[in-house]
């Protein structure tokens, strides 16, 4: 599949994840944020999500190396915003149910991969449990925190209370991660938010009506209903199955990438 993005787009992200992997050997870049959500509108950053290997040697020394890596700027125009996290902080994060983490490793739109990725894969899908659940319900209640205290609520702030409920719902009924609203709406109850997915694409910063900002914020109590009742029925274990072998599979990593 082609990415969402312009030519001019995709050439700045290739650039900039060039520039990006000669610092650290990248398993996985996926494209995230409004574009892989399915609401991207033309002032969109490209929110660009990794995980990496740091070499083996930093972890053995007596400063402990920076496991995250940010970077954010314009460059031509387009609006970057590239973030990636070292291997073992993300398998720390999967055992605990980290969502954001989940998104990379199985998004839509992955923009580069290296062999590992396939192993890391089968890993996560072992790694998934019902503790996703407190991590969709937490970035769903900030989102609509935000919403419901600000003076003029936008639409973005609402679509993301929803795409987060939804994947979480989706993902606890299924064991599928899913993170287009436009994939995930008619089938879960919520066909209507073609309504603010409009007003939305007109600009990240397009707030709603007055009368569409309070039927939108009553309406988004029933995302968590929906939540709470996935996580009853969900498909999932209550905790990970795979902990050993995770770790087994981060030591032989360590040993291989030593250098």
């Amino acid at each position: 599949m082609t990415l969402p993005l312009s030519k001019h787009q995709h050439r700045i992200a290739e650039r900039v994840l060039d520039e990006e992997s000669v610092a650290r050997h990248h398993v996985v870049i996926a494209l995230t944020g409004a574009h892989a959500y399915g609401f991207p509108s033309p002032d969109s950053d490209l929110d660009l999500k990794a995980v990496h290997v740091l070499p083996t040697r930093r972890f053995v020394g007596l400063a402990r190396p920076d496991e995250h890596a940010n970077r954010a700027e314009i460059v031509e125009g387009v609006e970057i915003d590239y973030g990636s996290n070292e291997i073992g902080q993300v398998l720390a994060g999967l055992l605990r149910g980290y969502g954001s983490y989940l998104e990379r490793i199985f998004g839509m739109w992955t923009i580069r991969a290296a062999p590992e990725l396939e192993e890391l894969r089968a890993l996560a899908r072992g790694a998934l449990s019902r503790r996703v659940h407190a991590h969709y319900h937490g970035f769903a209640t900030g989102q609509l925190k935000a919403a419901t205290e600000a003076s003029a609520p936008t639409a973005k702030k609402l679509l993301y209370v929803l795409r987060t409920g939804l994947t979480g719902t989706h993902l606890l009924l299924t064991g599928e991660v899913v993170t287009d609203l436009t994939v995930l709406m008619d089938e879960h109850g919520f066909g209507e938010a073609r309504e603010l997915l409009e007003i939305k694409r007109s600009g990240e910063r397009a707030s709603l009506p007055g009368e569409v900002a309070e039927r939108w914020l009553a309406r988004a109590a029933r995302v968590f209903e929906l939540l709470e009742s996935a996580r009853g029925r969900s498909v999932l274990p209550e905790e990970p199955s795979n902990r050993d072998a995770i770790e087994a599979w981060l030591v032989a990593l360590r040993r291989i990438r030593f250098d």
